[in-house]
């Protein structure tokens, strides 16, 4: 992919699971910002585990992501990261938006709705709140379907991944004990 200037463009996922404390977050995304990479997205969410987070962040770095990665690995705070790009995953991204509907245009909005899987969540007079699921592609192609009703306001979650199969992203806690020897963190 090229961004426009002739450089290559190279999106890197990443799955971090981090401690649930005050400032976590700016200490991961300060590592970003001074390698000069932009966070495309980013979602953070609590795991399985208690007082632990999941975080999937989407980089553009054509060099030196696994770099950054290693830099973040060393951080108190995070318990595990790892750069999914190359493997097998199953990403998802969730968006709302908001399209201006009547009577006359109500019945074209609910085929492009029911034409992908999404789900009408909102209805008032003048618009509808649509909620669709999946790949960036499937929300930017809904969202260029419904642009001509005229869409108010959109909001996107960004991508959460996970692995395929049964393997997890990070390893079980119990491998994760020695880590920090003397420190209890968590």
């Amino acid at each position: 992919m090229s961004d426009g200037r002739g450089n290559s463009r190279r999106f890197h996922t990443i799955i971090a699971l981090v401690e649930d404390r005050p400032g976590v977050l700016n200490r991961i995304a300060s590592k970003w910002r001074q390698r000069g990479f932009n966070i495309e997205s980013l979602a953070v969410g609590h795991s399985e585990t208690p007082g632990l987070s999941r975080m999937t962040l989407v980089v553009d770095a054509s060099h030196d992501a696994e770099q950054v990665v290693k830099q973040l690995d060393k951080l108190i705070d995070v318990v595990d990261i790892r750069d999914v790009s190359d493997e097998d995953i199953v990403a998802r991204e969730m968006a709302l938006i908001k399209v201006r509907c009547d009577a006359g245009n109500r019945s074209h909005i609910i085929e492009v709705v029911d034409i992908f899987r999404a789900n009408i969540i909102d209805v008032s007079p003048e618009s509808v709140i649509v909620e669709v699921t999946g790949d960036e592609g499937k929300i930017d192609a809904i969202f260029e379907l419904l642009r001509p009703y005229g869409v108010i306001e959109m909001v996107r979650t960004g991508r959460v991944a996970m692995l395929r199969g049964s393997a997890a992203s990070h390893p079980p806690l119990h491998e994760e004990y020695d880590r920090y020897p003397g420190q209890e963190t968590w």
